[in-house]
């Protein structure tokens, strides 16, 4: 969740430092901080609030601006409050050692009773502020800050992404990681550290990505990496960056979620180009080109995924059920880390992660590493840690996403679930064929949606007035019922949920009232009729009910309030653009009450701690 970014350069570090902070900022934070040093001095300087206060009093600072090395941070409160004592960097007493840290200390308690037993002083609630007085401890005994450094690496339990500075070896930066994301940039007479690509584009493109138990230190000149756990050099291995910055722009946009929002059409193609081949009717997914003998003899796929990830998954649970014939059970990842079940060579176990950096969905993928199961990911970001630790997947193709609230990432990945229903069933699927054709058009049906805009925002400001919400549906529909709430909820802060519509009389029902607005999902399939019947129920109760349904359904006016159209498509697609009108009718909503759409209070965009 955090930011990392750090410098080492023969020039000034301040302005990149901050920079790259300033590019972090889409993750979620409460605070940030900066630590350099200039001729052996050390300046730590934090701020709670936005970077842009940092920025403010930095760049004030003459003695910090002529620094060469630094190191900065964006914090999510975990361990203590947002306030400028727990913001990092974090130092020894004598303020010659500064960390900055991403993950969580698990022993930290621990470590601390041990340090303060030595006499040891604490001043933060962080778990953060452990390693800089264990480094300090070390150092009493061993004769340089890297085998100090790595002696208390030695003692950290849990997740981790750490960068430090020494003001006795004021030409480098020190970094280990640990379950939690680090690359390491090589530049130009100056190198880089960052938890996110993003931190660092402007200035390279050739990064190194730093894998479990391995530390670096990093000088203008050089990069030496090592394998802390089994004490072996480490050849860094150089790979080009695969981000285009120019997509990230908001352009005529007001902020990154309308963007985005309006960047599904492009989303799809982008998701099934090269892959979806209509006139040929072939489907070709070269990330999976390596296991295609192992998929032969799967019969049974898991899901593991969190929050928006997790209702595509739903979706393609239906998908690849219907279209090749597997049986699948969708997993929250938090959950299945701690399940004990059955697992046998013949499982699949899909990991579904838009920055591919999800603790949780990381640990699903760990925790099947040693009972012969095929792991696949489905992954946003090229390089990043789910993408190296499974044995074959597919890339989303979606381009930057830096909006908290994932749009771009649902479409994306319903979009390639789709085509790996398609690619599983071999052809043999009655579906195949129309949906091959349909997947080749279907960015015009989204176009269409996103021309109805400035109407779902007029009927979003009628709404903005109620506290409470359920949106509801069937099929398919129901996990775009559960995304739809979501989006609401993180947007808005309105109280929303999304149900199974044929659930509403065990229990929900007891909630309708004039006061509690449905927002049904009843575009045409096979249950549109019993989902008519469930709005009769709310409707008798008098609450007030939106439904989104196909063009040509008139007969729906006499059920609800107000209606939204979507093209026709397959039911096998709608989810592609019912979600696209229901991200439409959230943003709106929060446009309408004043909330910043793009950091929603308390969220982060990479959950990269448990």
């Amino acid at each position: 969740m955090c930011g990392i970014v750090g410098i080492v350069s023969n020039k000034s570090v301040v302005k990149p430092l901050i920079d790259g902070l300033k590019s972090l900022e889409y993750r979620g934070y409460d605070s940030a901080g900066v630590a350099v040093i200039n001729d052996h001095q050390p300046i730590n300087i934090k701020q709670v609030g936005r970077v842009e206060l940092l920025d403010q009093e930095v760049t004030h600072n003459d003695e910090a601006m002529n620094a060469i090395i630094g190191i900065g941070h964006t914090r999510w409160a975990t361990h203590g409050a947002p306030t400028t004592i727990n913001a990092h960097p974090h130092s020894n007493s004598s303020n010659t050692i500064f960390v900055v840290h991403n993950g969580i200390i698990e022993n930290f308690k621990e470590i601390k009773i041990l340090l303060e037993n030595e006499g040891y002083k604490f001043i933060s609630d962080t778990d953060t502020e452990v390693i800089p007085h264990l480094i300090d401890y070390y150092l009493k005994t061993e004769k340089t800050f890297k085998q100090a450094f790595t002696r208390a690496l030695d003692d950290l339990h849990g997740a981790y992404a750490i960068a430090a500075l020494y003001t006795k070896t004021p030409d480098s930066i020190y970094v280990a990681r640990l379950s939690s994301p680090l690359l390491i940039g090589i530049g130009n007479k100056e190198n880089y550290v960052a938890s996110d690509a993003s931190a660092i584009i402007n200035h390279t493109k050739q990064v190194v990505y730093l894998k479990d138990y391995e530390m670096a230190v990093l000088t203008n000149k050089s990069v030496k990496i090592h394998n802390f756990k089994r004490k072996t050099e480490i050849i860094p291995k150089t790979e080009e960056l695969d981000f285009d910055l120019e997509k990230a722009k908001l352009g005529n946009f007001p902020n990154y979620l309308l963007k985005e929002i309006f960047d599904s059409p492009e989303t799809v193609r982008l998701a099934s180009a090269g892959r979806v081949r209509s006139g040929s009717n072939i489907i070709k997914l070269g990330g999976l080109e390596n296991v295609k003998e192992q998929l032969k003899y799967i019969d049974r796929i898991v899901i593991a995924a969190c929050g928006t990830s997790y209702y595509a998954g739903l979706v393609g649970e239906y998908l690849i059920e219907e279209i090749a014939g597997l049986p699948v059970e969708v997993q929250l990842a938090s959950e299945f880390k701690y399940r004990s079940e059955p697992f046998s060579r013949s499982t699949a176990l899909i990991a579904i992660s838009q920055s591919g950096e999800t603790a949780d969905t990381i640990a699903a993928i760990k925790k099947v590493e040693n009972y012969g199961v095929l792991k696949l990911g489905i992954v946003n970001a090229i390089g990043s840690t789910i993408s190296r630790i499974t044995d074959a997947g597919v890339y989303c193709h979606a381009g930057p996403e830096l909006s908290v609230a994932s749009t771009k990432a649902f479409i994306a990945q319903v979009t390639v679930l789709t085509e790996i229903a398609l690619s599983l069933s071999n052809g043999n699927s009655p579906l195949f064929k129309p949906l091959v054709d349909e997947l080749s058009i279907l960015p015009e049906k989204i176009v269409s949606i996103l021309g109805q805009s400035k109407n779902i925002e007029q009927l979003a400001k009628k709404y903005s007035k109620y506290k409470d919400f359920i949106f509801m549906g069937r099929g398919y529909a129901y996990p775009c019922a559960l995304e739809g709430a979501l989006k609401l909820k993180e947007l808005t802060y309105i109280h929303a949920e999304g149900y199974a519509a044929g659930e509403m009389k065990h229990g929900p029902l007891a909630m309708i009232d004039a006061n509690f607005p449905t927002f049904v999902i009843a575009t045409d399939s096979t249950m549109t009729d019993k989902t008519l019947s469930n709005i009769s129920e709310i409707k008798a109760r008098g609450g007030p009910i939106i439904a989104l349904v196909s063009e040509g359904n008139k007969s729906i006016k006499s059920y609800t309030d107000d209606v939204i159209y979507v093209p026709k498509t397959l039911e096998q697609t709608q989810p592609l653009v019912v979600a696209t009108a229901l991200h439409l009718f959230a943003y709106h909503m929060a446009m309408a009450l004043g909330r910043n759409v793009d950091r929603p209070r308390n969220l982060a965009k990479s959950v990269t701690v448990e």
